[in-house]
């Protein structure tokens, strides 16, 4: 047996965490001498008290610890290590975007409050594409419907086009539940199953359209020049669905730097639109 001092040197922690973990109930003494008051430790405490440390530093609070420990199953603990991974990586995830956001946000100020988008007008023809629509939790979702979509084509040995676009039915932005269609340009139709369909995306003849370098935080601030020359050249109005093409992402560059992705926004012609302002 060992005074909390020497069990203190031989396990490296110290003694106010050892008082600590016996006052939370996490690792009481082996005994305490009645005489002294001593707190006396064995050995076979060491295994337990490594336990209780590496789930400390894992992020696990007092009750979790001991519900850990007293469980004696170690597929138990491993499964709450797993879910605790989870939940960090989740945080990692939300972290990541908030710098991302920092980043966009010193970058718009070093362009004296506005990075410059190009905005321009082009006709898009009508496209024969295999679609995939759905309502996703939010739109850092869609990449799931790629795969989808992917791996059904391979399954069924069509061919599409690289030349892939994203629609976005929604009438507002929303946070969640987004009504999103992706469509790959295919030389033939085929027939279509459950989600997947074969359809022919409508001609446009006025597509307002710029180009985002970079990360997809940079979107925003692509949007924002939209607004700004629609509002300025009032000869078109914004209508319909808009889209998005990602020319370089994830799949196919590994810079975020050099993502290319293009916004594009249907618009009529004031020649074209009727009624009141």
């Amino acid at each position: 047996m060992f005074r909390i001092g020497e069990f203190s040197k031989l396990t490296q922690v110290s003694v106010r965490m050892l008082r600590y973990y016996d006052d939370a109930g996490l690792l009481k003494p082996e005994r305490t001498d009645p005489q002294t008051g001593y707190r006396m430790y064995s050995a076979a405490q060491i295994p337990v008290l490594n336990r209780i440390i590496y789930l400390r530093d894992s992020g696990f609070g007092v009750a979790e610890i001991m519900e850990a420990v007293n469980s004696g199953d170690d597929k138990f603990i491993i499964r709450q290590l797993d879910k605790k991974y989870g939940e960090i990586t989740g945080r990692i995830e939300e972290e990541q975007m908030r710098l991302e956001r920092i980043k966009l946000a010193r970058e718009e100020l070093s362009y004296g409050g506005r990075m410059h988008y190009n905005v321009s007008i082009k006709s898009i023809p009508p496209c024969s594409v295999l679609s995939l629509r759905k309502v996703i939790p939010t739109y850092y979702a869609e990449g799931e419907l790629w795969e989808e979509l992917s791996v059904f084509a391979k399954s069924h040995k069509i061919t599409v086009s690289e030349e892939t676009f994203s629609i976005y039915h929604d009438t507002e932005y929303k946070e969640r539940d987004v009504d999103v269609e992706i469509c790959a340009p295919v030389d033939k139709p085929g027939r279509g199953t459950g989600a997947f369909s074969f359809r022919t995306v409508e001609e446009v003849p006025y597509m307002a359209c710029t180009m985002v370098y970079g990360a997809f935080s940079n979107i925003a601030g692509a949007y924002a020049a939209l607004a700004e020359w629609l509002q300025q050249n009032r000869l078109y109005r914004m209508t319909g669905q808009s889209r998005q093409i990602v020319h370089r992402g994830p799949w196919n560059e590994e810079i975020e730097e050099k993502y290319l992705t293009e916004i594009q926004i249907p618009c009529l012609t004031l020649t074209r639109c009727q009624g009141p302002e």
